[in-house]
C-alpha cells in the first residue's frame, strides 16, 4: 500500500498514545534527510524516526537505534537548541493530507514558555522536514526550496510557512453523496482512478479495495457506474470514514509466497486466495518489518539478477536443444520400414521391369500389399541398398539420440531446480553454492586460483511441526544431497514435490514409531510450499523412508530415485508452521 493519508491516520493515532505529553531527551540526525527523537515516555524511551528520504519518506516508532556521525549537521544542533527537553503536547494531520505537524512546548532563553513546530511533510521527492517557530515563521529545514525549485512555495529559513497547494480534493468525513457524485461524473476514466483524483489521502491501493467490497469493477468507466454502484460506493467511503472516526485499525502485511507484497492499516478483503496476512498490534512494527523484508528481496533479486540470467538462458538454450532433439528421434520411427522395404525389393524386384518407378508386392509381415517408390535410373539391387543405407543412418541416429535425449532431459531437469533453489536464496552463502554448483557444471566460468577458499555452507530451513517432530528443508541441490544422505537417518521420512523440481523435506524421526497424521500433512505442505509448483492449489507430494532411496552414480545433485512411495495431496502453505 502507499503511503497514503489513511496509514499516517493511523501512525498519528498509535503517536498520540504512545509519545503525547512525552519529553524530548535526545536528537540525533542519522541520514541527511532524517531525524531522529529519544522521547522519555512512563519510563521507556522509544526513539521517533522521522524520513523525509525522497525514495522512502517515512514516519515511525522503534526501540532500535541507528548509526549516528559523530559530529551533529547544523539542523540537528537547531532542534536540540530549541527542541531539548520539550514537551510534545500536540500530534496532528491536517485534515487527510500526507503531513504530521508535531508541536512541542518548551522554555525560551528568558525562561517563557513558547511552542515550536516540527512539520513532516511526506509526499515522495517534494517530502521536507521543516523547524516552524511560534509565529509560524519557518527557522529551518532539512530541505531548502527556492525559488529556482519550485516557483508555487519556496521553503526557507525566514519565511511564513504554508501548506502545500492542494488539488481541490475533499475530506472522507465531509463528502456528502452530492460531492461524490458530482467529483466522479465529469470525465469518463477508471472507477479506482477517479475515487483516488477526488478524496484527500486515498491511494490507488485502498481505492481499489473500496471497489471490491462495494462489488464495483475499477477498471469500469465511471460513465457507465449505475446509481445503484455510486451508492454502494459512496457507503464504503463513509464506513471507511467511520473506522478513522473510531480508531478501527488493523495493521497488517500481505505475503505472497513469503514475500510481502503489500501493507495496509484495514482489512484488505480483495486478497484472498493464494495470499498471507499477518495482523500486527502496530503500525510502526507493519512498516519495520515490511520495509525490512521488501529491502532483503529487492536486495537478493539484484544480487541473484546475473545468475538468473545464466540459468534462464541455458534453460532456453537445453530446451530447444531437447526439442529438437525429440522431433529428430520421431523422425527415426521410420527406420524398419526402410528396412522392410530393402528386403522386399531383394524378394519380388527380379520381375521389374527397367525404369519402374514402383513395386507393389505383398508384405509378408503384414499380409498387406504395399507400394515402394523406386529411383527409376537405379537397379532393383541399387534401390534395395538405397534403402538399407537410409535404415542403417537412422538406425545409428536413434542408438545416439536415445542416450542424448536423456542426457539432455536431466540437464534440462537439473537446470530448473537451480531456478527453483534461487527463489529459495536468503544470503549471500546461498548464493555462493548456487554460484558453485554452476560453476561444477560448466555453466559458469570458473575464476580464482587452486588456492581460493571454498564459499561458505548455508544452512538449511529448519522448521518444528505441531507435535514436536524437527523438519528441515534444503535450499539448493547441493544441501539436499546433504541433508538426504548424510544428516538423515535410514529410519527419517524423506518428503518432495512429485515430478517437479522442489526441497528434500526431510523430519526427523527421533525415537517415535511412526510420525503422527498432523507432520505427515505439514511436511507435505512444507514439500509442496518449497517447489515449482507452489502456485498451484494443490501439489502432489511423494513420501518414503530415508533408506528407500538411492541415488544412480554420476547423478547430478539433487537427484534420487525410489520405487515404492505413498503420495499425498497438498496445499502449499506453510502458515502456522513454526520455524526455528
Amino acid at each position: 500500500m502507499a503511503f497514503d493519508g489513511f496509514v499516517i491516520s493511523n501512525i498519528v493515532n498509535e503517536l498520540n498514545e504512545k509519545i503525547l505529553n512525552g519529553r524530548i531527551y535526545k536528537i540525533y540526525q542519522p541520514e541527511a534527510d532524517e531525524i531522529t527523537l529519544v522521547i522519555k515516555q512512563n519510563r521507556e524511551n522509544l526513539r521517533l524516526h522521522l524520513s523525509a528520504s525522497p525514495s522512502l519518506p517515512i514516519v515511525y516508532l522503534s526501540n532500535q537505534g541507528k548509526q549516528n556521525p559523530i559530529q551533529a549537521p547544523n539542523f540537528c544542533m537547531l532542534l536540540r537548541k530549541h527542541l531539548g527537553s520539550g514537551r510534545i503536547i500536540s500530534v496532528e494531520q491536517p485534515g487527510y493530507e500526507r503531513i504530521i505537524e508535531i508541536t512541542v512546548e518548551h522554555l525560551d532563553e528568558l525562561g517563557d514558555v513558547c511552542q515550536k513546530k516540527l512539520i513532516i511533510e511526506l509526499m515522495g521527492k517534494h517530502s521536507n522536514l521543516i523547524f516552524v517557530g511560534q509565529d509560524g515563521m519557518i527557522l529551518d529545514s532539512i530541505r531548502h526550496v527556492g525559488a529556482n525549485v519550485s516557483s508555487k512555495r519556496e521553503v526557507l529559513p525566514g519565511m511564513t510557512y504554508s501548506m502545500p497547494p492542494t488539488q481541490h480534493k475533499k475530506d472522507i468525513d465531509s463528502l456528502t453523496l452530492e460531492d461524490f457524485l458530482t467529483g466522479i461524473k465529469p470525465k469518463p476514466v477508471p472507477v479506482t482512478k477517479a475515487l483516488y483524483s477526488i478524496i484527500t489521502g486515498m491511494s490507488s491501493f485502498l481505492a481499489n479495495e473500496i471497489c471490491y467490497r462495494a462489488g464495483v469493477d475499477g477498471n469500469q468507466s465511471t460513465d457507465a457506474l449505475t446509481q445503484d454502484q455510486c451508492s454502494g460506493l459512496y457507503s464504503q467511503l463513509k464506513k471507511l470514514a467511520v473506522s478513522v472516526e473510531k480508531h478501527e485499525y488493523v495493521p497488517n502485511i500481505i505475503y505472497q509466497n513469503g514475500e510481502p507484497k503489500e501493507f495496509s492499516c484495514f482489512p484488505m478483503t480483495s486478497y484472498k486466495t493464494s495470499y498471507e496476512v499477518k495482523v500486527f498490534p502496530s503500525i510502526s512494527d507493519v512498516l519495520v518489518i515490511y520495509y525490512s523484508e521488501k529491502e532483503k528481496y529487492t536486495r537478493m533479486k539484484q544480487k541473484s539478477a546475473d545468475l538468473r540470467k545464466i540459468v534462464q538462458t541455458s534453460i532456453e538454450r537445453t530446451s530447444k536443444k531437447y526439442d529438437l532433439q525429440r522431433k529428430q528421434l520421431l523422425d527415426t520411427e521410420k527406420r524398419d520400414q526402410y528396412k522392410i522395404y530393402g528386403e522386399l525389393i531383394q524378394a519380388y524386384g527380379y520381375g521389374l521391369e527397367p525404369e519402374s518407378k514402383s513395386l507393389k508386392c505383398l508384405n509378408y509381415y503384414t499380409n498387406k500389399e504395399v507400394t515402394i517408390p523406386l529411383d527409376p535410373v537405379k537397379t532393383p539391387q541399387e534401390n534395395a541398398q538405397k534403402y538399407f543405407a537410409r535404415y542403417n543412418k537412422l538406425k545409428r541416429t536413434y542408438e545416439a539420440l536415445s542416450e542424448l535425449t536423456v542426457e539432455t532431459k536431466d540437464d534440462l531437469m537439473h537446470l530448473e531446480s537451480i531456478a527453483s533453489s534461487l527463489n529459495l536464496a536468503e544470503n549471500e552463502q546461498d548464493l555462493s553454492s548456487i554460484k558453485q554448483e554452476l560453476s561444477d557444471y560448466g555453466y559458469l566460468k570458473k575464476r580464482g586460483s587452486k588456492g581460493t577458499k571454498k564459499p561458505a555452507k548455508s544452512k538449511p530451513l529448519h522448521f518444528v511441526s505441531s507435535d514436536g517432530f524437527h523438519m528441515y528443508v534444503g535450499k539448493n541441490n547441493y544441501q539436499n544431497d546433504e541433508l538426504t544422505f548424510k544428516f538423515a537417518n535410514g529410519g527419517d521420512w524423506w518428503f518432495h514435490a512429485k515430478n517437479m523440481p522442489g526441497s528434500h523435506v526431510i523430519v526427523k524421526k527421533e525415537q517415535a514409531d511412526t510420525l503422527p497424521d498432523a507432520t505427515f500433512e505439514e511436511a507435505g505442505r512444507l514439500a509442496a510450499f518449497y517447489s515449482s509448483g507452489r502456485q498451484a492449489p494443490k501439489v502432489e507430494v511423494d513420501y518414503i523412508q530415508r533408506k528407500e532411496l538411492k541415488k544412480p552414480p554420476k547423478a547430478k545433485p539433487g537427484f534420487v530415485i525410489y520405487h515404492t512411495n505413498y503420495s499425498m495431496m497438498c496445499v502449499p502453505d506453510i502458515s502456522g508452521i513454526k520455524e526455528q
